[in-house]
């Protein structure tokens, strides 16, 4: 995995909207595996950069205000429903504008919550995550007493909206799945009259604040049956399946390798087809070089962290040394990481 310091400096501390740029004025690294070529654009190229007969497929997950303050000691963050209903959390103790992980916890622990809910943890899950059970239903609840989700780089609070894209419909992400924010209702049509495709799955994300190589916690996704067939008749006619966020890739993905369920539990099934299906569940499913790609062909993500696992996912698109010199002119030409910054197009 690539490694790399990053500065301060290069961290978008909030929306594009902010700074005075279109949603869709973002930069746009673009990259080939084929020719180990990188070039600079920006965002409003993508339909120029696109083939007729193109399938993109993007991520229809709405992101919730999943922080929620629970007194003066303690912010707890709602993480990822569970099959059991139960979700994955994580304690934090606010710090300045923002918080640290690692709030104090025990199994069994109460956590009064504003508006009289209680949250029980159940037990650890991981180093920082515990499974709980809140009193009432969470959805509901987030959005009558959360507040979206941020990280120290932050430079101030932001509206839920601004953590949202043009496809979001279905409450569910921690985080915004910010690959797709860049979209713009210009950039989409664009897309429409060139004849580029576009067809959702839903993959809610979970947060974003993982240690060091570890890997992404089980997510809930949905593949429907329409983007399943797209998927199929856009490979089998030789176009290309582009996933927008890596959220999509592990929905795909995961569904390419039904009805084995390699790293996913299903809880529902659609028709199976070659090289694709339909499906919903929780997925654990780690895309790798190892693992390889079966139907996703490239992906538009954002700039990741050092030592981030989304990075070897992206190994899966580019080998190593082109992926280092992408990172490399990213760095140089200071582009912006995380949910407000810059993006990166991985094309064959």
């Amino acid at each position: 995995m690539i490694d790399f310091s990053l500065p301060p400096a290069l961290e978008a501390s909030g929306p594009p909207e902010t700074r005075g740029i279109a949603r869709d004025g973002v930069r746009l690294m673009v990259s080939r595996s084929r020719s180990g070529t990188v070039e600079h654009r920006w965002f409003t190229d993508l339909p120029r950069l696109l083939i007729p007969g193109d399938l993109l497929v993007v991520n229809s997950s709405r992101t919730l205000p999943a922080a929620v303050p629970a007194g003066r000691g303690l912010v707890v963050h709602f993480s990822t429903g569970l099959p059991d209903g139960s979700w994955l959390t994580e304690l934090r103790i606010p710090a300045g504008k923002s918080s640290v992980p690692n709030g104090p916890g025990i199994p069994g622990q109460s956590i009064d919550l504003p508006g009289g809910a209680r949250l029980t943890l159940s037990g650890r899950f991981s180093s920082r995550l515990w499974r709980a059970r809140l009193s009432t239903a969470v959805v509901p609840y987030l959005l009558a007493h959360g507040m979206p989700i941020r990280y120290g780089y932050a430079g101030g609070r932001w509206p839920l909206g601004m953590y949202q894209t043009v496809f979001a419909e279905r409450f569910g992400s921690a985080e915004m799945p910010s690959a797709a924010r860049p979209f713009s209702p210009a950039v989409v049509t664009a897309l429409a009259a060139r004849g580029v495709l576009i067809a959702p799955v839903t993959l809610h994300c979970g947060v974003s604040s993982l240690d060091a190589g570890e890997d992404p916690y089980p997510e809930q996704y949905d593949v429907p049956p329409s983007t399943a067939r797209l998927v199929k008749m856009v490979s089998e006619s030789g176009g290309r399946v582009i996933a927008a966020g890596t959220t999509v890739v592990r929905a795909l993905e995961t569904a390419a390798r039904l009805p084995a369920g390699s790293g996913s539990q299903v809880v529902s099934r659609g028709p199976e087809m070659p090289g694709i299906g339909s499906g919903a569940g929780w997925t654990s499913l780690v895309v790798t070089p190892e693992t390889g790609l079966r139907v996703v062909h490239g992906l538009l993500t954002g700039l990741h962290e050092p030592q981030a696992s989304h990075l070897r996912m992206l190994a899966a698109f580019h080998d190593e040394e082109l992926l280092r010199h992408c990172y490399d002119q990213a760095l140089d030409r200071k582009y912006l990481w995380h949910e407000f910054g810059d993006v990166h197009l991985l094309l064959p």
